[in-house]
C-alpha cells in the first residue's frame, strides 16, 4: 500500500544524511542535495518518481529564491556597481550566450536550443561564489567586487530568459516562425503587469503591512509574508509568465518597506529548505546511464563551459581595466555552472525546448563545475602565482608604499580594519599620542581617510607580508577590529610564527568563538554583544538607584571573570588621576624565555614570583595558551609568559627571570 509520507521522508533522509557529510568536508551543501537528487531518482535506484507533484513542491524553491533575490534588489546599490553590473556584467551573459549559439550552429542544432543552452551556461553560482569568497575574506577585494557584481547581473538577466521560455515554447508548438510577435506579446504582458504591480502595489504594499505588523503577532506576519509572495506570484502565473517573475516583484516590492530585514529572517527557513529540494530535483534528473554513454561529451561540454569561461570573463575584465592577476581570478571564480541555470533548464526541459539526450550531458557537466568551483577558487592564488609574476611586482609596489609609512614606526599599534571600530581606536591612540598604521581593504575609506591625513594604508591584513610591511616585528600592540574568525585566525597563525610576544586584541560578535581565538593565540578577546549588555545593564541599575559604586563593582566583577587578563586594570578606576597614581595600579608584561634566560627548565614554584607580589595570568608555548598555570609548570626555551603586578614589581621580576 502505497504511503504518501514515505517519499517526503526518504528524501528528508538522504538529503540530511547528504548535506551532514559534506558541510563535515567544508563543501557547498547545494552540492549534497544534488547528489542526493542523483541516487533516489527515478534513473539511479527509483526511490523516488519524478512525478508532477515533486516538480510543483521544487517550482516553490524557486519562487523563495527569486524572492530573495528581488528582497537584495537596491537601486542605490545598483547605482554604485553600475559599471561591473551592467556592463561588464551585461557583456558576460551576452557573449556567453553567443559562443554557446555559435557552437550549436557548427553542430547544426536549431537555434532555440543554442539560446536556451547559451542562458544556462552564462549563469554562474551565487550560493557557491558568496560563500567562498566570505570565508576567505575577499568580498571586497578587486576580484570580489568583480564577481560579485557580475553575479548580480547573471540574477537579473534570468527574468528575460524566463520570459522568453514560454514565448519559444509557442513558437515552436505553433510553428509559426513569429517569434517577434510571441515575444512582443509577453513583453507587453510583462510591462503592464510591472505598472499594475508597482504603482498600486507600492500604494497598498506598506499601509497593509503596517496593519498586519500592529497585530504583533508573528505567525500572521509569516502567513501575510507567505501570502504576498504566492498571490503575486499567482497573479503574474495568470498573465502567462513565470511563478519565478512574480517571486521577483513581491520581494523587490517589500525591499521598499521597512519591514524587509524581517521578512528576510522569516522566509530564510522556507527558501532554504525548498531550495534544497528543488536541487534534489535537479539532480533526479540526471540519467547517469546516459552519462556513463556520454561520458566523452560530458568531459567535452565540462572543459569547454570552464575554459570558455575563464577566458571570457577574463578578457572582459581586462577590456574593463582590471589588471591580468583581477581578471583570472574573476574568471576562475565564475567558470562554474548556477542554480540559476538549473532553473532554465528545468524549465525548458518542461516546454520540451531541449532533447533529453542534450539535456543529460549538459546537467552532468554543469553538476560536475559546481563540484570543481570550490577547489578551483582554493587554488586560483598559486596558479596567479605561477603564470602571473606582475600580481606580485603589484603587490610588491603595495608592500612597499606599506612599509614607507612604518619604516621609523617603533612600538606602534597595528589596527587590522579602518571600518567604525578600527576609526574609534585610532582617534582615542591619536588623543593619547600613540603611534598606529592602520589596514584596510576598502579603497573608498581609505582614500577619504588619507585626504584627511589619518595613518591609513591599502593592505589585507590576513596576508603575511603585509603584516611584515606594517611593522610587525616593532609593533607593541595589534588590534583586529573587525567580527571576521577566519580572517582573524589567519592574522593570528602568522603572529604566532612571527612575533609570539605580541599582544594581540580581538574583536569577536560574541562568546561563540572566544575560546577559539584563545586558542589561535589571542591575548585578549572583546565579544561586542556581551559589552553591549555590560552597558545596557549599567544603566538599567542607575535607574533603579543603586550607587555608581555598586554598579562600577559589579560590572568589573563580571569582566574580570571573563576577561582575566584585565583583571586588575579596573581597581581604583574612579579614582584614576594623572599624578603619577596609576603607576601603582597592576599592570600586565609578556616576557619570551630567549637562550640564555634563567629561567630556562625551572618551575614556576620554584621561581616563587608570588614573593614579587608577581602573577603568572598564563603561559604561551608553541601556540598553546594556558591560563593561571600552576607551580609545577616547568618554562620551556620560546615560552612566552604573561606576568600582572605594579610597574616596579614587573621590572624586578623581569631581571629575576632572565638574569637570575
Amino acid at each position: 500500500m502505497f504511503n504518501p509520507l514515505q517519499p517526503v521522508l526518504i528524501v528528508l533522509a538522504v538529503s540530511v544524511l547528504a548535506v551532514v557529510v559534506f558541510r563535515s568536508l567544508r563543501l557547498p551543501p547545494m552540492l549534497g542535495y544534488l547528489l542526493a537528487g542523483v541516487c533516489i531518482g527515478p534513473h539511479a535506484l527509483g526511490w523516488i518518481a519524478d512525478s508532477d507533484e515533486t516538480r510543483h513542491l521544487a517550482e516553490l524553491g524557486v519562487v523563495f529564491l527569486m524572492f530573495s533575490v528581488g528582497l537584495e534588489f537596491s537601486l542605490p546599490k545598483l547605482i554604485t556597481m553600475k559599471r561591473i553590473v551592467f556592463g561588464f556584467g551585461t557583456a558576460q551573459v551576452v557573449v556567453s550566450i553567443a559562443v554557446v549559439m555559435a557552437i550549436v550552429w557548427i553542430l547544426k542544432l536549431d537555434w532555440h536550443t543554442g539560446l536556451v543552452l547559451g542562458g544556462a551556461l552564462a549563469m554562474s553560482s551565487t550560493a557557491i561564489v558568496s560563500k567562498i569568497l566570505t570565508e576567505r575574506a575577499e568580498l571586497n577585494s578587486t576580484h570580489g567586487r568583480q564577481v560579485i557584481g557580475v553575479l548580480l547581473f547573471q540574477d537579473l538577466a534570468v527574468i528575460p530568459l524566463l520570459i522568453i521560455m514560454p514565448a519559444l515554447a509557442i513558437e515552436i508548438d505553433s510553428d509559426t516562425g513569429d517569434f517577434g510577435l510571441m515575444l512582443s506579446v509577453a513583453a507587453l504582458k510583462v510591462i503592464a503587469v510591472l505598472i499594475f504591480l508597482l504603482f498600486f502595489g507600492q500604494k497598498l504594499m506598506r499601509p497593509w503591512f503596517h496593519l498586519v505588523a500592529r497585530q504583533k503577532s508573528s505567525e500572521l506576519f509569516v502567513l501575510n509574508v507567505l501570502l504576498v509572495t504566492l498571490g503575486i506570484a499567482w497573479l503574474t502565473e495568470l498573465a502567462g509568465l513565470s511563478l519565478a517573475l512574480g517571486a521577483f516583484l513581491a520581494g523587490m516590492l517589500i525591499s521598499e518597506t521597512e519591514y524587509r530585514y524581517q521578512v528576510e529572517d522569516d522566509i530564510k527557513p522556507f527558501r532554504d529548505i525548498l531550495l534544497g529540494l528543488f536541487f534534489v530535483t535537479i539532480g533526479m534528473l540526471l540519467d547517469m546511464q546516459v552519462v556513463i554513454e556520454s561520458f566523452v561529451w560530458v568531459f567535452v561540454i565540462l572543459v569547454t563551459l570552464m575554459v570558455s569561461k575563464i577566458v571570457i570573463i577574463a578578457g572582459l575584465s581586462r577590456l574593463f581595466g582590471a589588471d591580468s592577476n583581477v581578471a583570472v581570478r574573476a574568471g576562475m571564480g565564475l567558470a562554474q555552472a548556477g542554480e540559476f541555470g538549473f532553473v532554465l533548464l528545468a524549465q525548458a526541459g518542461e516546454f520540451r525546448l531541449i532533447e533529453n539526450s542534450i539535456l543529460q550531458p549538459v546537467l552532468a557537466a554543469m553538476v560536475l563545475s559546481m563540484f570543481i568551483a570550490p577547489f578551483l577558487i582554493e587554488y586560483s592564488e598559486s596558479v596567479i602565482h605561477r603564470f602571473y609574476g606582475s600580481d606580485w611586482m603589484h603587490r610588491a609596489m603595495q608592500i612597499t608604499s606599506i612599509a614607507a609609512q612604518t619604516m621609523v614606526a617603533q612600538n606602534h599599534v597595528i589596527i587590522c580594519g579602518y571600518g567604525r571600530s578600527g576609526q574609534n581606536i585610532s582617534r582615542i591612540l591619536e588623543q593619547e599620542s600613540i603611534p598606529f598604521i592602520a589596514l584596510d581593504l576598502d579603497p573608498q575609506r581609505i582614500q577619504e581617510a588619507t585626504s584627511a591625513g589619518e595613518a591609513v594604508v591599502y593592505g589585507d591584513a590576513a596576508r603575511r607580508e603585509v603584516l611584515i610591511a606594517a611593522g610587525l616585528m616593532r609593533a607593541k600592540v595589534l588590534v583586529v577590529s573587525y567580527a571576521d574568525t577566519v580572517s582573524t585566525l589567519k592574522i593570528l597563525k602568522h603572529i604566532q610564527e612571527l612575533r609570539p610576544d605580541l599582544s594581540v586584541v580581538v574583536r569577536a560578535r560574541d562568546d561563540s568563538d572566544i575560546d577559539i581565538l584563545k586558542e589561535a593565540g589571542a591575548t585578549e578577546v572583546v565579544a561586542e554583544i556581551m559589552e553591549g549588555s555590560l552597558m545596557l545593564a549599567s544603566h538599567a541599575m542607575m535607574f533603579v538607584d543603586i550607587s555608581t559604586g555598586r554598579i562600577l563593582r559589579r560590572i568589573r566583577q563580571i569582566r574580570e571573570q571573563r576577561y582575566s587578563l584585565l583583571r586588575g586594570f579596573y581597581h581604583g578606576v574612579t579614582d584614576e588621576a594623572e599624578d603619577g597614581s596609576d603607576k601603582l595600579l597592576p599592570r600586565l608584561l609578556t616576557i619570551t624565555m630567549t637562550q640564555g634566560a634563567a629561567a630556562i627548565d625551572k618551575t614556576l614554584g620554584e621561581l616563587d614570583l608570588t614573593s614579587l607580589d608577581i602573577e603568572v595570568t598564563a603561559v604561551r608555548r608553541r601556540n598553546i595558551r594556558g591560563l593561571l598555570p600552576a607551580e609545577e609548570t616547568r618554562l620551556e626555551l620560546g615560552d612566552v609568559i604573561v606576568l600582572r603586578g605594579t610597574q616596579e614589581n614587573l621590572a624586578a621580576a623581569e631581571i629575576k627571570l632572565i638574569q637570575g
